[in-house]
């Protein structure tokens, strides 16, 4: 964007100092370290966040072996099945189902037409419209389909963002684990037993198989699909469109089908492209 500077109609730009020569003299510089940053913390201050009004519709069911704290906000038609604990300043919208066997922590807000169920979620989470967390997995026996009961539940880290109509499946005896910090995408589709490590970052449409590991700090591009029973390490970036079918170790970056480095599947495509002309 260096020669739109010159152009600009803004009255003012966040911008870094060795740019300033760039920008033309009816622009005011905001000099900033990090632009990207200082406008999310921007967009933060102009757009603040919900704050619980602490107010529980009449028409809201609430089951008699619940636990709802203070300065809880639910909306109507919202019902709260058996053994849920419900934290301080928590907002469940419109036509929720919540339970049983669901702890929600403090701040977390759950926008309208959520399923959760055998979930444990941390503090300031925000779960968009539609999820479904905690739901039975995808286990049977292939031959006779006979159905492998999970009996394990989903546990959630603090400051976690769950995009809409996107699908966690509870463990099959243990958990399925979203560490703290992750931001998962819409229409995401997250199997029984996956653990996701801290900060990953995962785009839409993408799957990830049943027991598979994935590290912390992690960015799986769109319409990802990675099989089960996987290990995949810290600050591992994996390309759009991807299919991942084995291991990968930490600081890899990888693409294509199926996934390898990808600075060798993109030699790949150049020889394909080389090979049709």
């Amino acid at each position: 964007y260096l020669k739109r500077l010159k152009t600009t109609k803004a009255k003012a730009c966040l911008i870094q100092k060795q740019y300033l020569s760039y920008l033309n003299k009816k622009c005011v510089p905001i000099i900033v370290d990090d632009p990207y940053l200082a406008y999310a913390l921007i967009s933060n201050l102009l757009c603040p966040s919900d704050e619980s009004n602490g107010q529980i519709h009449q028409s809201v069911q609430i089951n008699s072996e619940v636990s709802i704290n203070g300065n809880v906000q639910i909306n109507a038609n919202v019902i709260i099945k058996s053994k849920c604990v419900i934290k301080n300043n928590v907002i469940i919208l419109e036509n929720s189902v919540i339970g049983p066997d669901v702890v929600i922590g403090i701040g977390t807000k759950i926008m309208s037409n959520c399923v959760i169920s055998n979930a444990e979620l941390g503090n300031n989470c925000f779960i968009q419209p539609g999820v479904v967390i905690g739901g039975k997995g995808f286990g049977f026996t292939p031959e006779h389909k006979i159905e492998v009961k999970h009996i394990g539940n989903v546990k959630i880290g603090n400051n976690v963002d769950i995009g809409s109509n996107s699908t966690i499946d509870r463990g099959t005896i243990d958990s399925t684990i979203i560490g703290n910090n992750c931001r998962i995408d819409n229409l995401v589709q997250i199997a029984h037993n996956v653990n996701i490590g801290a900060n990953t970052i995962i785009a839409s449409q993408s799957g990830i198989s049943g027991s598979t590991k994935l590290g912390n700090n992690c960015i799986v591009g769109g319409q990802v699909g990675l099989a089960g029973h996987l290990e995949i390490g810290n600050n591992v970036k994996i390309a759009g469109k991807s299919g991942v079918t084995k291991n990968f170790p930490d600081n890899c970056t990888i693409g294509g089908f199926p996934a390898r480095d990808i600075r060798i599947w993109r030699k790949s495509i150049v020889k394909q492209y080389k090979n049709l002309k």
